[in-house]
């Protein structure tokens, strides 16, 4: 898996959601989910609609912890799975492929395709940062401590070990170094 970062910039987040909302809803709304859940791509691909109507939390099993947890739905979300799903069944998934089973059943879109939706997405919108479906989870979690400063519940949030790997994990620590780093030798100006 390739090593990305969060969308550290809010002028960023909104040009992702702009274009997505413009040109594809699944897609938005598989952003959408990505930076308010902050669930690993893999959850949020096996969502259905009954998962998240007239809720206002998702519980899920999660795939990789074999843990159950709960995450509230903002009420931006909320009004857009709203509209989303309203001519949609309660089994469907929510990011539904055009690809069928082998018997002719739904399927959700796969991590690849999820993948190529935020490469392309990038590209479309000129983001050159490290991109990929994890990009979601982690802008969420660097979002959450900005604006928190909390990264004792985002540490149990995200079930790491330390602080510092909660804060290597969003890229805080490279943030702190790349800043000092780009101040240390500054030539004075000469009179």
């Amino acid at each position: 898996m390739r090593y990305v970062q969060p969308i550290r910039d809010m002028d960023q987040v909104q040009e992702f959601m702009d274009y997505l909302d413009e040109t594809n809803k699944r897609n938005f709304i598989m952003f959408m989910l990505g930076i308010n859940l902050g669930l690993r791509i893999s959850d949020v691909l096996e969502l259905r609609v009954r998962d998240v109507r007239n809720k206002m939390a998702i519980k899920i099993y999660e795939k990789k912890t074999g843990k159950y947890k709960q995450m509230i739905i903002s009420d931006e979300l909320r009004r857009a799975l709203k509209e989303y799903t309203k001519n949609m069944k309660p089994h469907d998934y929510l990011l539904r492929s055009r690809k069928k089973t082998a018997t002719g059943g739904q399927k959700p879109i796969s991590r690849v395709q999820a993948y190529r939706i935020m490469r392309e997405t990038a590209q479309a919108i000129g983001y050159t940062g490290d991109i990929g479906t994890h990009t979601m989870r982690k802008t969420f979690a660097y979002h959450f401590y900005k604006q928190t400063n909390d990264v004792a519940t985002l540490q149990a949030l995200f079930g790491h070990a330390h602080q510092a790997d909660t804060l290597r994990y969003i890229g805080v620590e490279q943030e702190k170094v790349e800043a000092v780093v780009n101040n240390l030798f500054r030539r004075r100006k000469t009179k």
